[in-house]
């Protein structure tokens, strides 16, 4: 994959991930980050700036290190892949937290170009 879809799965999966852990996890304490990532040796491909609770951290970096080792050149989308590299409760949490926030960014949307045209 290019450097260019690497980042851009990494803000996407880091955003999943936050927007499921800023509402699921709101009791949690949060942990505030900043990570340079590498890719294929090129150094900071991409930054990304997250607040977590350890266990979505971990979930992130999971991904993080599922994404630097896909083989693929042209990526899959994960669920539709011939060789998923995510172990299955890896996967089905995943799914679960990618479903919610989707659902959530789709609403929030939908929001937006209601409100957009209701104003105009």
């Amino acid at each position: 994959m290019t450097n260019e879809k690497f980042a851009y799965e990494v803000t996407t999966v880091t955003k999943f991930i936050q927007i499921y852990c800023t509402d699921k996890h709101k009791e949690l304490p949060k942990i505030k980050q900043e990570k340079t990532l590498t890719y294929e040796g090129v150094p900071d491909v991409v930054s990304v700036s997250y607040e977590l609770c350890k266990d979505c951290e971990n979930m992130l970096n999971y991904s993080f290190a599922r994404l630097c080792a896909c083989p693929h050149v042209q990526k899959p989308r994960c669920h539709t892949c011939p060789h998923p590299c995510y172990e299955l409760p890896m996967w089905k949490r995943m799914a679960k937290m990618m479903k919610y926030s989707g659902m959530k960014l789709g609403l929030n949307k939908i929001k937006r170009l209601f409100l957009r045209d209701k104003d105009g």
